[in-house]
């Protein structure tokens, strides 16, 4: 279904309303208009106030997955370190996906790197609560401040604590 078109006989305050109810109304719809404006160059039938909005999402949006990856490796890193017994290959293979992630997404959006350090501040606040919640330890196992630097943290062959015969295999 091609997108809904701008009327031209509208004057351009009326077409810029009906572009902004697009955009409540049907998000899909609005971007896929938006979209065919850009490649017509149609700049006069561009919503600009909510294309700059949902830009600037894109960038927080990439910032918000380098934190919730983030959150998940050092859980696990903590679950690995504080619960040696239950250790399994689904918590090695996890750190492992995680580290390539968190790699692939800092190759890809490399301005990202500056914010590695504020990221890994707010993530592992998160991280504390999921290791937490899934070892059933007490909060006072896990240290108030990370214990890995991030050289650690993305280093294939860091595994905390005690050494196990998960990583021989």
């Amino acid at each position: 279904m091609p997108p809904p078109e701008a009327s031209p006989d509208l004057e351009p305050s009326a077409a810029t309303s009906d572009i902004s109810n697009l955009y409540e109304s049907d998000f899909y719809a609005w971007v896929q208009q938006q979209a065919s404006f850009l490649r017509a160059q149609q700049w006069h039938h561009i919503d600009l106030p909510n294309l700059i909005e949902e830009i600037e999402s894109l960038g927080k949006q990439q910032r918000q997955e380098l934190r919730s990856r983030l959150s998940v490796l050092l859980a696990h890193l903590l679950n690995w370190h504080f619960q040696p017994q239950h250790r399994s290959r689904s918590w090695l293979a996890t750190l492992r996906v995680q580290r390539r992630d968190i790699l692939r997404l800092l190759n890809e959006n490399p301005s990202l790197k500056p914010d590695l350090e504020e990221a890994l501040t707010e993530a592992y606040a998160n991280s504390r609560d999921l290791a937490m919640g899934e070892t059933n330890l007490p909060e006072a196992t896990f240290p108030l401040h990370c214990p890995y630097c991030l050289a650690d943290i993305f280093a294939e062959d860091f595994y905390p604590g005690e050494p196990s015969d998960l990583l021989n295999d």
